[in-house]
């Protein structure tokens, strides 16, 4: 959690040990991003294993150089079929946490990012739904199209309902986008919180010690639902569980 009041040493000690893990995610990033570029060729299971191993690294580098772990409470509810996951969206760090903690997956991001020098031409190898947000009627489309695609291909697509990165205690707007992509592909909804931005907060530099807190709920079932319903079901669990994650602290 974010201290409030912290010694010059303290936050100095913070500081350098948030720049020791930048310097070690961009080093990271140099090797392993060439390497799934090189294996765009191959099968996504070998793409996805590169990232994986990235992904694993970073988590590692933030347990041991920024004192910043996790723990995952719902695991078991995790269903064997793929599904949609509805989770919120604090910071950068759940996008790293939700590929070990879930089977294979992909998200929706903007288009522009894919753009982007050496990670960007890797994040593409990974069957991403690139959308342009000032088109919301076709990117809709495209989540639905694709997002079926991806899930009859066996991959979990990943949905952050509220758009946007939202601060700790704030609550943004939930989109039923996710859930009509469920409903369509008859497949399960997980909701997860977590409150990872007290820890590592929107495109902050500084990662502060602690544990951050996962819960994966219990499956919300699409398929017999219409969309308005089951966006409801998650985010009145996603926000009961941020209200209790909050009174933990």
């Amino acid at each position: 959690m974010q201290p409030h009041n912290t010694s010059f040493s303290a936050r100095l000690e913070i500081i350098l040990r948030s720049a020791v893990f930048f310097a070690g995610m961009a080093l990271s990033t140099l090797v392993i991003a060439p390497c799934m570029i090189a294996a765009r060729p191959f099968s996504f299971g070998v793409r996805w294993a590169l990232a994986n191993r990235w992904v694993q690294f970073n988590l590692w580098m933030l347990r041991i150089v920024c004192r910043l772990d996790f723990q995952v409470q719902g695991r078991e509810n995790i269903p064997l079929q793929p599904g949609v996951i509805l989770c919120k969206h604090q910071s950068a760090w759940e996008t790293l946490a939700l590929q070990v903690i879930f089977p294979p997956l992909v998200f929706i991001l903007k288009q522009e990012l894919l753009r982007l020098p050496v990670w960007g031409w890797a994040m593409a190898t990974l069957k991403p739904i690139a959308i342009n947000r000032a088109h919301k009627t076709a990117a809709l489309r495209q989540v639905l199209n694709e997002g079926v695609k991806r899930l009859k291909e066996g991959l979990w697509v990943v949905v952050f309902p509220e758009g946007t990165r939202v601060a700790p205690g704030k609550k943004g707007h939930y989109g039923a986008s996710g859930a009509m992509l469920a409903h369509r592909a008859g497949c399960p909804v997980v909701p997860v919180a977590h409150n990872a931005g007290e820890y590592w907060s929107r495109r902050a530099f500084l990662k502060y010690p602690g544990t951050i807190q996962v819960r994966v709920g219990p499956a919300i079932d699409a398929a017999s639902l219409d969309a308005a319903e089951v966006t409801a079901r998650a985010e009145r669990w996603i926000e009961a569980q941020m209200q209790e994650i909050g009174r933990g602290r």
